[in-house]
């Protein structure tokens, strides 16, 4: 495999993939926030419960439907691009991915289904149910996908095969703990990532003056929801970062820019690495907190890139074995600095909504943009942590990224895709802008009457 094929397939994964991803977290969370809106009209009989589930719920079904277009690609790129990787990992995947298509993917599109069009055609307890089954099948997809994405990340519960993984362990796989806390992880972000949504729309709408008590329920909502789920989203990465220190000893080191191995470890605030993106020229530091980070306590010894390196070289053979340091470093600071302010702003807001009279406060008018840049900075900064951290593999220790490309695919091959994937992206970018801008200034008022511009035929299927 030529080292220019081998980028532009590396290229155009990382572009389809990441797109994809600034859906998928949203359309978790916001099934929930529906359900509830959904329930407590039920419950109440309050028609503004209802109006709060039309209109969320048009938000959520848009981010649904370019979610499945987006995630149809993915499906393509598997057996095009990366026939290597999947004759490797298809006999540990099919099981996996096979629930997820036949059980949970099911579930969801049928049921939403039921909930888009079933109102007052099927009996209130089923409608109901029919939005609260959506919302965990899309939930139950993601815990399948995980479960394989944690399987990449640490290989558990397989033997080798004539050069192939095979599945010795079901229940080992499906119990590995790197998907569960990658899953603990995912799901909080989709609840962080919903309540800022509502933020964001909810704030835009206040300053304007707009159904003032619609939106100021909406804002508290979002305030409490997203103050809960971005502290279990904190909990949950400290968690994978410590379960990424036993098994992945190099991303942890990496995106630490910890080059040398050390006991205490101090932890970096600024670093500064030469033009390679592996050497360090000058940093800050604190005296241990790296080894707390990694052990909970101050004296454990952590392993150093360079160490690691030899190690690696002597299992594997030669080769470059450290990620590239400038992304794996400055992601993870993009996630938690962002992780970080959802934490404070969320508090502040929830604390300034118990007053009367916040709709007319001034920070009101900034909530919408810098609500919408921290939740994508954050969520797309932390998958591109956890998918560049474990370079050169694609399989943590069993199957290397240069390895794992159709072996028959051509630059021109690539270029002309890359070039179709990026035109058809951004138009879809557009309409999903045009979309969700049109409905979330709409209003209430309007979602009661309008329907999605969204094709019926996109609702029967999500990835």
């Amino acid at each position: 495999m030529d080292t220019t094929t081998l980028i532009l397939s590396q290229w155009q994964f990382a572009m389809t993939s990441i797109y994809h991803w600034l859906f998928v977290p949203l359309t978790l969370g916001l099934g929930w926030f529906v359900a509830y809106f959904q329930t407590r009209y039920y419950q109440t009989r309050d028609e503004s419960w209802r109006k709060h589930a039309k209109f969320w719920g048009k938000l959520f079904l848009i981010n649904f439907a370019i979610g499945v277009v987006t995630g149809i690609v993915q499906e393509f790129q598997f057996g095009m691009n990366w026939s290597e990787y999947s004759r490797f990992v298809g006999d540990i995947f099919g099981a996996p991915l096979a629930v997820e298509a036949l059980l949970a993917f099911f579930m969801e599109s049928t049921f939403l289904g039921v909930w888009i069009f079933g109102e007052g055609k099927v009996p209130e307890k089923v409608h109901l149910a029919s939005i609260w089954l959506a919302a965990l099948g899309s939930n139950l997809s993601a815990i399948w996908i995980l479960i394989a994405n944690g399987w990449m990340q640490h290989p558990v519960g397989y033997t080798i095969v004539d050069g192939r993984a095979q599945m010795t362990d079901f229940f080992a796989v499906i119990g590995n703990p790197k998907a569960w806390v990658m899953i603990w992880h995912t799901l909080a972000d989709g609840l962080t990532m919903a309540s800022f949504l509502l933020l964001a729309v909810s704030a835009w709408h206040l300053v304007r003056k707009n159904n003032v008590p619609f939106f100021k329920t909406s804002f508290q909502t979002g305030a409490l929801v997203g103050l809960v789920a971005s502290v279990v989203l904190f909990l949950g990465g400290h968690t994978m970062g410590q379960l990424m220190f036993e098994t992945q000893p190099m991303k942890f080191a990496a995106l630490e820019a910890h080059w040398e191995t050390s006991a205490p470890a101090d932890f970096s605030i600024l670093t500064i690495g030469d033009l390679s993106g592996r050497r360090e020229v000058w940093s800050l530091r604190v005296p241990a907190v790296l080894s707390f980070l990694a052990c909970n306590n101050f004296s454990c010894e952590v392993p150093g890139v360079y160490e690691l390196q030899a190690q690696y070289e002597a299992q594997y053979g030669a080769g470059q074995y450290i990620p590239l340091m400038v992304v794996t470093y400055w992601s993870f600071r993009i996630m938690m600095t962002f992780g970080f302010i959802m934490i404070a702003a969320s508090a502040w807001y929830l604390w300034s909504s118990r007053k009367s009279g916040y709709e007319n406060a001034k920070w009101l008018k900034y909530v919408p943009l810098t609500s919408l840049v921290m939740m994508y900075s954050a969520n797309m900064s932390g998958w591109i942590l956890t998918e560049m951290g474990r370079q050169p593999w694609i399989v943590q220790g069993l199957l290397k990224v240069q390895d794992a490309v159709s072996p028959k695919l051509t630059a021109l091959d690539l270029t002309i895709s890359l070039i179709g994937y990026v035109a058809l992206y951004g138009a879809l970018a557009v309409v999903m802008v045009k979309l969700m801008l049109k409905y979330a200034k709409a209003g209430p008022e309007a979602a009661m009457h309008e329907s999605v511009d969204v094709a019926p035929a996109l609702v029967g299927a999500q990835d």
